[in-house]
This record gives C-alpha cells, structure tokens and sequence, in this order.
C-alpha cells in the first residue's frame, strides 16, 4: 500500500468514530431516565391500566390477583404433533 491509501483509511476510520461517538451521545437516554428504568416500580405506585373494550381501567393490584386465582391454563400437550401449515408450498 502506498502512503495515500494509508492515510485515506486512517482518517476514514476516525471520521467513523467521531460520527459515532457523536450520534450516540445525541441518541443516549439522558442518565436520571437510565436510572429511573432501573429501579423498580411498586405495584401500589403503579397508574391503573385502561384494559379497554368497555372494562375501563383496573389497578396492577387487582390484575395481579386476577393472575394468581386464575393462572392460565398449560397447553395441550397432544400425542401427535400439530400439523404445519405451508403457505404456496407442497
């Protein structure tokens, strides 16, 4: 390689880092954001949730207990695996 060569990927590769270095800094969540992600919520302080389709809107406590009194039934576990279905295919 000759010395112009050397030179072009040298300053390419830094002008790609200083991109970089500058697109995650105007990208990056500011830190009192990262913070707040990473300390837990309690249920008790959580908003309710608007659950929709005419429930309205019930508190994370009451859809907690909804969960433990009424877990969701396992799947089916059957003998013969499910068919597969192919779309345009054989």
């Amino acid at each position: 390689m000759d010395r112009a060569s050397l030179i072009f990927c040298a300053a390419a590769l830094a002008l790609s880092f200083a991109v970089s270095a500058a697109g995650f800094s105007l990208a990056a969540l500011p830190p009192e954001v990262v913070r707040a992600a990473r300390t837990p919520t309690p249920a008790e302080k959580l908003p309710p949730v608007d659950l929709g389709g005419g429930f309205g809107q019930v508190s994370v406590i009451d859809l907690v207990g909804y969960y433990i009194d009424n877990p969701p039934a396992p799947a089916a576990t059957s003998a013969s695996p499910a068919a597969v279905r192919h779309f345009g295919g054989c």
